[in-house]
């Protein structure tokens, strides 16, 4: 089949770890043909990767710099002739249906406390705001998918939408639902450079809209997969709301890190106003659950962003986890953790404040109280965060104050217990010589999604000491230490306590590697997706687009491309004896639509071959009258008949004396 592939800021051109899966994902599924969608902010300039000769197409747009998709602007625009009148009406009508829903509340209904109404939550899902009813909930969410999906025809149809969401118009409209009386709090306040910069953060969040990814010269774009596959929500998921809209294709949304998380996390740090940061995070939340509810299926990556997802409008029989796999070959050679004396501990990955190293060399001063001997290797260079720097320059000028530098003797060079590495040095060459080089991995993080470098250190046999954020519990389940986070002295009683006992280190390091190897490999992931890809499909009637099935008034008939359509090869049936289906150079009549059938081969059963009937597989013993009548397609098994009788056709199981009379 093919599936188009939705992503945003990453993939195929971008390094990283949605870059990582994105590519495990396609290189393991050679079975598919995929068409990838890409929504870049600039990283073209980098050069992308070598594809798989299975990628069909590769198509770029910016989110950010100037806008120049196909359908953006057309030529009388550019001229100087903006939209006109009646343009610009029902772009007005669209538009102002979609700031209704999102800037205010339904009449006598408290604001809500979280999303998707402007709340900016760091930690837990978005809270149900008291008093809101469902209708009005499915009212307002009619009214943002009304809007939206007005504004994508208009889009498509005329080609100005990027002109008039910059427009004098869209600030009026946004202006009147801020100063209503049913606006939300936080917006009530917005003055005129609040509104321009909602309006440009729209814009922008909007430009997919205008894409020219939706069938044009270039080609059938989205019209012509059969499956979308968001790697993301938020801008991502945009274009596989239009494809479900225009053609009826399916959506899978994808989500190891939720979004709309994301974007409140973002919006918090960011200087713009409360009013702005209201309003677009209000957005972001409608969009989101507009994404979820038409959504076919959605996988999250953890129990706690199925969470996320379900409090903001997913359905639970929607939602699948599926955990991101991850490479286990280069930690295959890591020996499992031997019941020796060693006294190392290990931490990795990227320093920055979340990671709290603060309290982890607390932790590790209470930690040489009772084990003189212990050592503590902190492994990883500064994190992307701003911030991330000064407090790689904070933690060392910590640790230097806790732990001196010891000599042994007035002869000797001291050395501090503690050391900042990084990979590719001499001491650590590769990631696994950092897990190797331990007895005790260990996590100190306050804000963590999924724990990449717990899994590493599973698959390398480690037994592990962690804090209890994001999703380490459900990562780790009985093979390692949970203590909870900004505590120094449970997390040292913790470490020393494994530190103290090798035995049940290598008993852990042993189920952590058996765990990680049943759950989190590329393999697991590859293979649950291969299977829900499949799901999909099979559930999917044939698409007017995708196929040609029309009965003879060009009404598209359902299911006129079967599913067994999508396998590789052709096939046709054989064999008096045996009667089994084998390859062969021409496709059976079950497989081609209705306006096709000319060149479908006839169906042999008991060495002679009938017509007239209706075309499908028949196994032994399974014969079919030539009446003319043609009957529905499909699978025959032994012992059914088509006879004509006097009160019609009858189709069923005969005895053997009916098959004597034959």
């Amino acid at each position: 089949m093919r599936i188009g592939l939705l992503t945003e800021g990453g993939y195929p051109y971008v390094s990283g770890e949605s870059h990582a899966w994105c590519d495990r994902l396609v290189r393991g599924l050679t079975g598919h043909d995929f068409e990838v969608y890409a929504l870049s902010t600039g990283q073209e300039a980098c050069g992308r990767t070598e594809l798989p000769q299975h990628v069909r197409l590769v198509r770029s747009a910016p989110l950010w710099g100037e806008f120049s998709a196909g359908r953006g602007r057309r030529a009388e625009e550019r001229k100087g002739r903006g939209p006109g009148r009646r343009e610009r009406r029902r772009f007005a009508e669209c538009f102002g249906d979609l700031v209704t829903a999102f800037a205010t509340v339904p009449p006598g209904d408290e604001p809500a406390r979280g999303a998707p109404h402007g709340g900016e939550p760091a930690g837990d899902p978005p809270a149900v705001p008291d008093g809101v009813g469902g209708s009005a909930v499915t009212g307002k969410a009619d009214r943002f998918a009304s809007g939206l999906y007005g504004l994508a025809e208009l889009a498509r149809e005329r080609g100005r939408l990027p002109a008039l969401l910059h427009s004098e118009d869209a600030v009026r409209l946004l202006e009147a639902a801020c100063h209503g009386p049913h606006a939300l709090p936080a917006a009530q306040g917005a003055q005129v450079n609040d509104l321009l910069a909602v309006t440009a953060g729209l814009a922008l969040a909007l430009r997919p809209l205008s894409l020219d990814w939706y069938g044009d010269r270039h080609g059938p774009g989205l019209g012509g997969v059969d499956l979308c596959h968001a790697t993301s929500g938020g801008a991502a998921a945009l274009p596989g709301l239009l494809a479900k809209r225009f053609f009826g294709t399916p959506l899978l949304v994808t989500e190891y890190g939720v979004r709309l998380r994301e974007h409140y996390l973002a919006r918090a740090a960011s200087p713009l106003s409360a009013p702005v940061r209201a309003l677009l995070a209000a957005f972001q939340g409608a969009l989101a659950a507009e994404t979820y509810v038409q959504a076919a299926l959605i996988t999250p990556g953890n129990t706690r962003a199925r969470r996320w997802q379900e409090r903001c409008g997913a359905d639970r029989a929607r939602l699948r986890t599926v955990y991101p796999g991850m490479d286990a070959a280069p930690f295959a050679a890591v020996a499992d953790a031997a019941a020796d004396d060693s006294k190392t501990l290990v931490w990795v990955g990227s320093v920055e404040p979340s990671k709290d190293l603060f309290a982890l060399l607390h932790a590790f001063a209470e930690i040489r109280k009772a084990e003189p001997e212990a050592t503590l290797r902190i492994i990883g260079g500064a994190g992307r965060d701003p911030q991330a720097p000064g407090y790689l320059a904070h933690c060392r000028a910590l640790a230097a104050q806790l732990f001196p530098d010891e000599a042994a003797d007035a002869r000797t060079v001291g050395e501090s217990p503690v050391s900042f590495e990084e990979i590719g040095s001499p001491e650590v060459p590769a990631l696994e010589d950092a897990y190797a080089s331990g007895a005790v991995v260990v996590l100190s993080s306050v804000i963590e999604g999924f724990p990449r470098s717990l899994v590493e250190a599973m698959f390398c046999g480690r037994a592990t000491v962690s804090t209890d954020a994001g999703a380490v519990c459900e990562v780790i389940g009985g093979t390692g230490l949970v203590v909870p986070p900004r505590n120094p002295r449970a997390l040292a009683e913790a470490c020393t306590a494994l530190l103290g006992d090798p035995d049940r280190r290598a008993r852990l390091g042993a189920a952590a590697r058996a765990r990680a190897l049943e759950l989190f490999t590329v393999e697991q992931n590859v293979a649950a997706f291969r299977g829900i890809y499949l799901e999909l499909i099979s559930h999917t009637p044939s698409r007017p687009v995708a196929s040609r099935g029309r009965d003879a008034q060009g009404v598209p008939q359902p299911f006129a491309r079967p599913a067994e359509s999508h396998v590789p090869g052709r096939w046709a049936v054989t064999g008096a004896a045996t009667r089994t289906a084998v390859p062969a150079a021409r496709t059976p009549s079950w497989a081609v639509p209705e306006g096709e059938r000319a060149t479908a081969l006839p169906v042999q059963t008991g060495g002679c071959a009938e017509s007239g009937g209706a075309p499908g597989i028949r196994g032994a013993a399974g014969f079919q009258e030539a009446t003319g009548i043609q009957g529905a397609p499909g699978i025959r098994g032994a012992g059914q008949l088509r006879r004509q009788g006097g009160s019609g056709d009858q189709t069923g199981v005969t005895g053997a004396r009916e098959r004597e009379q034959w």
